[in-house]
């Protein structure tokens, strides 16, 4: 029966062959030129690729070039002609030459160049150079396709050769299907016999059957490993994995303190087993990554969204973030209106952005640009009636009123314009350098071929690492210097409290705060604007008897850190110490809610012992942090040691055993070097700042390094009695300050 109805298919398709032959005849070659415009390198290279078959050649990726060595990667990149440039003969282990093999290589200068260019802060490539000059034949179209570069298999194909090989199809059988559903002579089809045969192959070592009980095992053993770990799944007809979440102990501990703001991503999928890859993501103290949880999901719709935010919320104790950004998705929009009804639910705007080439440069054409800068001031703005204005304005100045992605951005511009989404806390994950950040983690997860069954310990493993790598990187800045740029006494509390990632946002305010002037309406409203304006400015309203301060360009519930307005107005009125409600406790160096209270007896033998511990400590982490070999050693032979002592039992809770809590109320910060060059030593007990003006010392090299100060005995109270001096100090610690902005886009 199967068979019959095939032969009936296969004689319907003959008969519509001539006319599919007709319609997929190749389209006009379009050309590249110069300032053409492509989201990633990667959509370049298929453009440049698709007018390369058309011409009768193949491209490769030729040199690239980066254009500082601070993270910003590749800057250039050139595609090149299958023949350009010359074979090298190089020499063998045994230092005799190779044979002379002979190369297609003939020194041809085609090429294709493009640069990236950072417009409105997200990078785009643009064409530079070009150049359709050959030194040779071109290919006729029935022999391009044989190159290797065009030898390939597309998504859609496999997807169609999976179906095809579970109908019980032999390969020739879909080989010739295939050249009549796409119109081509046999024998035309971009990839041959064998590499049907290899990717069936392929298929066939990947035992879908077993994905799901053997993930669930490795779950389970997680599970019985380490009580904390939690995890979720659903299993569908046929013993079918459809959704399956996890979270790890210590993803859940990071929750606790930085789950006020989420991100959950969900725009990547695993090709291999057609699901969808969701990661939920933080940011702490430090303005790192948090990783929260994943889920394998595989369908995309409303109801598998809302099955994989109950596990979530399942995992965190029932606890609620209060803003959660995710990409422009319909669906999950909906399910995070269900499960999170009181959260703040905003789109990422990195993912808008990214789409504008398409959506509006052939539009617009030359006005792209205009167009471009004009969306860029509309999205910044602070108050919801000018942007409402603006808009209108926009849309008429450019005749947008038709455009359907127009249309669409306006309806669900509260879900992205900042005028909107100010008033919510964010932790700076809006920013263009927080989304690079957050890419980048991302494809830890997406760089090696994952299969569902250690997909859990792949996971773990990347976490795992993050985690050592940010806290080796912490450890390398212990011992740098925060320097002080306005002399301010709210600076230095500031730099006594904060992590260096967030006082260094909160010092980009203060140092711009002096440019504005203060006016008081009445005793508890003033209005700030910057001296060169005559009207306009922000609203600030200070009642000092009740602790409150506010500003209307709500930088401070937007990200957490005070603005330059409200730093003005109370540097105005002889305010010296930012009030403790307006330092919050998730940007503060010490986050008490992850700090875990431990047991020291009062037997003066155990206390001996801690003291020794914790010089230790101070020792390994100032010998360490000298050369790169030394932390990576130290690092290791920690961790062996955290392992082993975790295998003993834990301390019986006698009554002879008191509580020893982490001072977080005596916040310790190591010389502070001004814009003048003078060491300043700062310690805030109990909320009391004590501060202690040294005098300019003189920096003596040593062995090529600079000493920029001298050993001073320590004067911690609950150290002096041990004899050491500041640098040995087990209290004295600083953060890495971390250059990084929350950079608004």
């Amino acid at each position: 029966m199967a068979q019959g109805h095939l032969q009936m298919i296969l004689a319907a398709l003959r008969k519509c062959q001539r006319t599919l032959f007709y319609l997929n005849k190749p389209s006009v070659t379009l050309v590249p030129f110069i300032g053409q415009r492509f989201v990633s390198q990667d959509a370049a290279y298929e453009f440049y690729c698709s007018f390369a078959k058309q011409c009768g050649f193949s491209i490769r990726r030729h040199r690239t070039r980066g254009k500082d060595g601070v993270g910003r990667g590749i800057t250039r990149r050139d595609f090149t002609c299958h023949r350009g440039g010359h074979p090298q003969l190089k020499p063998s282990d045994d230092g005799k030459m190779q044979r002379n093999r002979k190369s297609s290589r003939c020194g041809c200068q085609a090429y294709m160049r493009i640069v990236k260019r950072a417009d409105f802060d997200v990078p785009e490539w643009r064409i530079t150079g070009f150049s359709n000059v050959h030194n040779h034949e071109l290919l006729k179209s029935n022999e391009v396709r044989l190159l290797p570069a065009y030898c390939s298999i597309s998504a859609d194909d496999k997807s169609r050769i999976c179906l095809y090989a579970k109908a019980g199809m032999s390969v020739r059988q879909m080989l010739r299907l295939m050249e009549l559903e796409k119109g081509v002579k046999l024998g035309c089809l971009p990839f041959t016999e064998v590499d049907v045969r290899n990717l069936l192959q392929s298929f066939r070592n990947v035992d879908r059957d077993s994905d799901a009980m053997d993930l669930l095992k490795m779950c389970k053993y997680k599970k019985d490993k380490d009580p904390n770990f939690k995890y979720n799944f659903q299993i569908g007809a046929n013993n079918r994995l459809e959704h399956i979440a996890w979270s790890y102990a210590s993803s859940i501990r990071s929750y606790e303190a930085f789950g006020d703001s989420i991100l959950f991503d969900t725009t990547h999928r695993l090709d291999s087993y057609d699901m969808i890859l969701g990661i939920w993501l933080g940011v702490d103290n430090h303005g790192m990554n948090c990783f929260f949880g994943c889920v394998l999901l595989r369908d995309e719709n409303v109801q598998s969204f809302s099955w994989a935010l109950k596990a979530f919320l399942d995992f965190m104790n029932g606890k609620t973030p209060q803003t959660i950004l995710s990409d422009q998705n319909m669906w999950l929009k909906e399910a995070i209106a269900i499960e999170m009804p009181r959260t703040k639910h905003g789109f990422c705007i990195w993912h808008i952005i990214a789409k504008f080439t398409d959506w509006f440069s052939v539009v617009l054409g030359l006005k792209y640009d205009e167009w471009k800068a004009e969306f860029r001031q509309l999205y910044n703005l602070h108050s919801v009636e000018d942007f409402e204005a603006g808009w209108s304005e926009m849309v008429d100045k450019y005749a947008l009123h038709a455009n359907k992605y127009i249309i669409s951005l306006y309806a669900l511009r509260t879900f992205w314009a900042l005028p909107y989404l100010r008033c919510y806390f964010f932790a700076g994950m809006t920013s263009t350098f927080q989304s690079e950040l957050i890419n980048s983690f991302i494809q830890r997860f997406l760089g090696a071929q994952f299969h569902v069954d250690n997909f859990v310990e792949q996971v773990a493993a990347i976490v795992e690492f993050k985690d050592e790598a940010g806290g080796k990187q912490k450890m390398q800045r212990k011992v740098q210097k925060i320097s002080l740029k306005t002399g301010s006494p709210m600076e230095s509390h500031a730099a006594a409290v904060l992590t260096p990632y967030a006082f260094s946002k909160l010092q980009e305010e203060l140092v711009l705060a002096p440019q504005y002037a203060s006016l008081m309406v009445d005793q508890t409203y003033f209005i700030v604007r910057h001296h060169t304006d005559v009207d306009g400015g922000c609203k600030v309203l200070w009642i000092p008897h009740d602790d409150f301060i506010s500003c209307s360009c709500h930088l401070f519930e937007f990200s957490g850190i005070l603005c330059r307005h409200v730093l003005r107005v109370l540097s105005a009125n002889n305010c010296f110490q930012i009030p403790d409600r307006c330092l919050p406790t998730r940007w503060r160096i010490i986050n008490s809610s992850l700090i875990k209270p431990f047991q020291i007896s009062t037997s003066d033998e155990h206390t001996g012992k801690v003291q020794l511990l914790q010089s230790m400590v101070s020792t390994l982490i100032s010998e360490s942090t000298e050369t790169e070999e030394r932390l990576d050693v130290a690092c290791d032979q920690i961790s062996m040691v955290l392992s082993r002592i975790k295998e003993f039992p834990g301390p019986a809770h006698g009554a002879n055993d008191v509580t020893y809590n982490s001072p977080s109320d005596s916040l310790i910060l190591p010389e502070v070097e001004d814009s003048d060059g003078i060491v300043q030593s700062y310690t805030a007990a109990n909320s009391q700042e004590s501060i202690t003006l040294g005098k300019l010392k003189e920096r003596r090299p040593r062995d090529g390094i600079d000493i920029y100060r001298k050993r001073r005995r320590c004067t911690v109270p609950c150290c002096v009695q041990f004899g050491h001096d500041t640098t040995d100090c087990p209290m004295m610690g600083a953060d890495d300050l971390n250059g990084d902005g929350l950079g608004f886009l």
